[in-house]
């Protein structure tokens, strides 16, 4: 399998220009100032990491019909982040996490693959944004998009082919990442198309077993009225078994019978989850990435780092890169308010390579 020189230990940078809510903003300009600084770029380096994952909506450049060109406060910060990582040693991905008409939390509202209006939008922006930082070499890659829900996979292949040859007629120099459905899962990855193109990185995320990584989860239904035991990694089988028992409606079948197959909660499961990104490895010569992995702050600390640290290592003995969610806040932090790590063997585990 071909190896990501460079993109093998990161971290997201989840919520300074992504996901952004301005109606539960108070103060902008305060939120995009300050909610990474270059301080944050060189604690990241001095982790030892090489790389950081950059998710952006498109909603922060959206097109301005009076000005004649996109709003420019997103590419503003996408330029600085470049800057300080350039400065401290570490490569980036741009990862459109919002598109035009698309957004993965928020599936109602999602009509990108029935307009044509806003596909020729999606195709244009990324053209834009090839054209801005076409002339920097192996230290940025570009990711097509974030986590993609959609039936069956013909729409958003057929998207991501077009907008693949729009920038390929810019930029034939630089990695492009794409992942496939259900939230860019491992078992999709065979669903995505050869894309004749030897600079495409192929990338899944990893949230397994979602009772641990998202114990409590208020965004996830069953987890947030949980009130049952707290959930420990490793331990044993049984009360990851019990819940799937209880929630059998909700529970993907393929995790449900790898947790009746096991008897311990530990590496193994995580092996066994990921099954479908070894055979996938198996059959084709292409680079793989995990763009996100990671467990929810209410889980106790020891058994984040115990879950990071063994993700960690199933990526390291495959030649996969992946990134860490996510630097701060947004449910999953790696730093306290004070911008202190929130522990060491955490930040340990995140950025073994």
């Amino acid at each position: 399998m071909k190896k990501l020189t460079g993109y093998m230990a990161g971290i997201n940078l989840g919520g300074w220009i992504s996901q952004y809510k301005p109606n539960l903003a108070k103060n902008p300009e305060h939120h995009f100032e300050t909610f990474v600084t270059e301080k944050d770029i060189e604690q990241i380096a001095s982790w030892g990491m090489d790389h950081v994952r950059l998710p952006f909506d498109y909603s922060l450049m959206e097109w301005d019909e009076e000005k004649g060109a996109y709003n420019d406060l997103a590419f503003g910060y996408m330029d600085k982040c470049l800057e300080w990582c350039k400065k401290y040693g570490l490569n980036l991905i741009f990862d459109m996490h919002q598109a035009p008409g698309y957004i993965f939390d928020d599936l109602e509202a999602n009509n990108l693959f029935d307009d044509p209006e806003k596909q020729d939008r999606y195709v244009d922006v990324w053209c834009t944004i090839v054209k801005r930082f076409r002339g920097e070499g192996g230290n940025i890659m570009f990711e097509l998009l974030n986590e993609i829900v959609e039936k069956t996979p013909a729409r958003w292949n057929a998207l991501a082919l077009r907008v693949l040859k729009a920038i390929r007629e810019i930029d034939d120099e630089h990695w492009i990442v794409i992942g496939g459905l259900d939230y860019n899962s491992p078992w999709r990855l065979k669903d995505l198309p050869d894309f004749q193109d030897d600079k495409i990185v192929y990338n899944f995320h990893m949230y397994s077993p979602m009772q641990l990584t998202h114990y409590k989860a208020y965004w996830v239904e069953d987890m947030k009225n949980y009130d049952g035991p707290a959930f420990f990694y490793p331990s044993p089988m049984k009360p990851y078994r019990d819940y799937a028992d209880a929630t059998a409606t909700s529970q993907p079948r393929f995790d449900s019978e790898i947790l009746h197959s096991s008897y311990v909660m530990d590496a193994r499961y995580i092996e066994k989850f990921l099954v479908a990104v070894d055979e996938f490895l198996a059959e084709h010569d292409v680079p793989l990435y995990c763009g996100e992995y990671g467990v929810i702050e209410l889980t106790d600390i020891e058994s984040r780092a115990n879950w990071t640290y063994d993700m960690a290592q199933y990526c390291l003995k495959r030649g996969i890169g992946r990134a860490a969610w996510s630097y701060r806040d947004m449910d999953f932090t790696f730093v306290n308010k004070d911008n202190t790590p929130i522990d060491p063997e955490l930040i340990k585990a995140a950025a073994l390579h």
